[in-house]
C-alpha cells in the first residue's frame, strides 16, 4: 500500500507540468470469483488516462504511456507471497451460500416440449457461475439467464433457463459455482430433485 501511494505521487511529480495532470487518481482492485481465480490490480489514471498498471496476473508492472514505460518499474520477485497474503485476506470476507431450486417453468412460444429455471437466491458476493449439464455434458444452446439482480439487502438472485425435449432416463443438472462453496453443486432434476 505504501509502494502504491509512493507510484501516485511520483507520477503526480513527473506529470504534473508536461502533461497537464490536473487529476490524478489510483485503484487498487482484487477481482476474484473463487479462492483459486483472483487477479490483483493496482491502477494509475491521470486525466482519465491509464498511465501505469501493476496486473498479478503478470506479476509486474506495466506502462501504457512512454513516461510511464521510461519508468522501469521493477516487479515484484515473490508474486506468490503477494498472492497469498491477498488469499489470507479474502478469507474474512463474509460469503452467503446460495438458495437454489430448479423447477419447471411453463414454455411460450419454443418448439421444444419443456422448460427449466435454476434460481439461486441470497447469495454473496455477486459472482457466481451456473452451468446446465444434460447426462453429465454442458449444454450451451437453448440457455439463456439473468444477469445477477440485487435483493435490496446486499443478496443476489439470478435465473438461468434451459428448454429442451425430454428423453426417457436422462439427467438434467444444474451446476452452481460461488465463493461460498469450496466445489462447484449440483441440483439434479427428475422424479425428485436431489442435491448432491
Amino acid at each position: 500500500m505504501f509502494f502504491f501511494f509512493c507510484m501516485c505521487v511520483l507520477f503526480l511529480r513527473v506529470f504534473q507540468f508536461h502533461e497537464y495532470a490536473f487529476y490524478g487518481y489510483g485503484t487498487l482492485k482484487c477481482q476474484f470469483t473463487s479462492s483459486h481465480d483472483l487477479v490483483y490490480l493496482e491502477q494509475v489514471y491521470f486525466n482519465k488516462r491509464l498511465m501505469v498498471q501493476y496486473n498479478s496476473t503478470l506479476g509486474k508492472y506495466e506502462g501504457y504511456t512512454k513516461k510511464a514505460k521510461d519508468l522501469r518499474l521493477f516487479p515484484f520477485k515473490n508474486n506468490d507471497s503477494t498472492a497469498d497474503h491477498i488469499l489470507s485476506l479474502l478469507s474474512f470476507l463474509p460469503t452467503v451460500e446460495p438458495s437454489v431450486r430448479v423447477t419447471p417453468v411453463a414454455r411460450q412460444g419454443s418448439s421444444h416440449q419443456a422448460m427449466l429455471a435454476c434460481s439461486a437466491y441470497n447469495f454473496y458476493p455477486k459472482q457466481i457461475r451456473l452451468t446446465w449439464l444434460r447426462n453429465g455434458e454442458k449444454v450451451i444452446n437453448y440457455v439463456t439467464s439473468t444477469e445477477e439482480l440485487p435483493e435490496g439487502n446486499w443478496l443476489y438472485q439470478i435465473h438461468s433457463y434451459l428448454e429442451y425435449t425430454p428423453s426417457p432416463g436422462e439427467e438434467i443438472t444444474c451446476m452452481v459455482e460461488h465463493a461460498s462453496l469450496k466445489e462447484p453443486k449440483l441440483y439434479n432434476w427428475g422424479k425428485r430433485m436431489t442435491k448432491n
